[in-house]
């Protein structure tokens, strides 16, 4: 298997190695490092066939927009599978393309393997506090379910992939009980996600956590997805960095263990070696395509019978 940042030169890949070894030292600044890195690389890849529609407003608040990537050979009526991705940020902040190239990367290069995805943006904490942003994800999701088929989409095969605190938001729109029914989604991909809510002194963010779940931590475990890893046996892939943000590696391995001991056939778990929690998801469309084909193997698994 072909080492984390391979498609980056000799200098940049040795320069990343080392700040992920030291991820929790500098998030951000690492963080921003990794996007550096990546946003030429990325952006130098063969998207010609791929058409994107952007802005389409899925609500009514500023941030209720999304943008589609739609190969180019797609017709109406046909059933192809649905990726909606949903972004990190803390829960304070992030964009679903904060450059114009992440996180578009990862939507291209669902794209490009014949499927159509979905980029999303969603309010942040201070405008929609917990479940806000669990119910903004509710609302792209009817939006796809209503309007995907007219590009060539099927709305029973959607697919939704958050990462960090959009992983967060997924999870709990699929899982918790106050959302049960909302959604009715083929699988999900949980990447670095926030399972739990916490604020523990190695938390960098902490501020975030406080911002979106509330002061009150007598709270946080009712409105923490980890508590509900049992409720939904919707099919499940888990994936998390090497080099994590203090915890999401624990807590990924955790709502696993929950889910598997509900199930006849257990979610997937992976770690993604060598990455860290950005560059799991900023590689995608730059050549590394291991994951990537992980995350493919499991849609196909799912559409097919065999989760």
């Amino acid at each position: 298997m072909p080492s984390a940042f391979s498609s980056l030169p000799e200098a940049v890949r040795a320069d990343l190695t080392s700040k992920s070894t030291r991820w929790a030292t500098d998030i951000n600044k690492h963080r921003d490092a990794v996007i550096s890195a990546y946003t030429p690389v990325v952006s130098a890849a063969d998207n010609q066939n791929v058409e994107v529609t952007r802005e389409i407003q899925y609500g009514a608040h500023e941030r209720h927009r999304l943008d589609l990537f739609v190969p180019r050979d797609a017709k109406l009526g046909e059933i192809r599978p649905v990726v909606l991705f949903v972004h990190g940020g803390a829960f304070i902040r992030g964009k679903k393309s904060p450059n114009g190239h992440i996180y578009d990367n990862l939507c291209y290069w669902f794209a490009r393997q014949g499927y159509l995805a979905v980029n999303m943006e969603y309010r942040l904490a201070a405008d929609a506090p917990y479940p806000g942003g669990a119910e903004d994800v509710a609302s792209a999701y009817d939006w796809i379910e209503r309007s995907i088929s007219v590009y060539g989409g099927s709305a029973k095969n959607i697919f939704m992939l958050g990462h960090s605190a959009g992983g967060s938001h997924v999870a709990s729109l699929v899982f918790e009980p106050m959302f049960k029914d909302r959604v009715h989604v083929a699988g999900v991909v949980l990447i670095s996600a926030r399972l739990r809510a916490d604020v523990l002194p190695g938390n960098p963010n902490a501020d975030g956590v406080r911002a979106y779940f509330g002061e009150d931590e007598a709270l946080y475990e009712a409105r923490s997805p980890m508590t509900y890893a049992h409720v939904n046996e919707v099919p499940l892939m888990i994936a998390v960095a090497q080099y994590e943000n203090p915890y999401l590696d624990a807590y990924g391995a955790e709502f696993f263990a929950r889910a598997t001991m509900v199930r006849k056939s257990p979610p997937r778990f992976v770690q993604v070696m060598g990455h860290n929690h950005t560059s799991i998801v900023a590689h995608f469309n730059s050549g590394e395509d291991d994951f990537a084909l992980e995350i493919k193997a499991f849609i196909e698994g799912v559409i097919q019978g065999k989760p």
